[in-house]
């Protein structure tokens, strides 16, 4: 018997990122259109208040050497998802150090939960992880067009 967790959405100061657990879609970030945030890159149009603000809370999750690791044990972990258990050991950090590492990147959305009896699973949000890389993406190079006719000084 398994119970979802309702912790794959999480609040952040100025917006939510969304995940989509399971491929269940959910709405989008509270003020924030997902087309205007999956389109956003720092080298486009300027971040608003409320985008630089919902990104910087992923981002800051993120900046931690735990929460990183965590979130790249549970992403290559085989079938894309981590108990609890599996990731403990790990680390030379107590059990509830990991549990407040991994609460910080379920609120933040850049995983999902579930218990199932005694153990929680973990996935990483594809879609999250995406909108942020989305952001760092640089735009495209546009050089100017050369003729035939310039000729390049020897």
């Amino acid at each position: 018997m398994s119970k979802q967790s309702s912790e794959g959405a999480a609040t952040v100061p100025g917006g939510t990122l969304q995940s989509e657990p399971h491929g269940t879609p959910q709405s989008e970030p509270h003020g924030t259109p997902e087309s205007e945030l999956c389109g956003t890159s720092l080298s486009g149009d300027p971040l608003s208040q409320d985008q630089a603000t919902e990104l910087a809370q992923a981002f800051k999750a993120l900046a931690d050497p735990v929460r990183l690791r965590l979130l790249s044990l549970i992403a290559s972990h085989a079938g894309g998802e981590a108990c609890v258990c599996d990731l403990t050991g790990t680390f030379d950090l107590t059990g509830p150090t990991i549990s407040h590492h991994l609460k910080i990147l379920r609120e933040t959305g850049l995983v999902t939960s579930e218990r199932r009896a005694t153990w929680v699973y973990y996935r990483a949000a594809p879609d999250v992880l995406a909108r942020l890389s989305a952001v760092l993406r640089p735009a495209p190079l546009h050089l100017p067009e050369t003729s035939a006719e310039t000729e390049i000084p020897a």
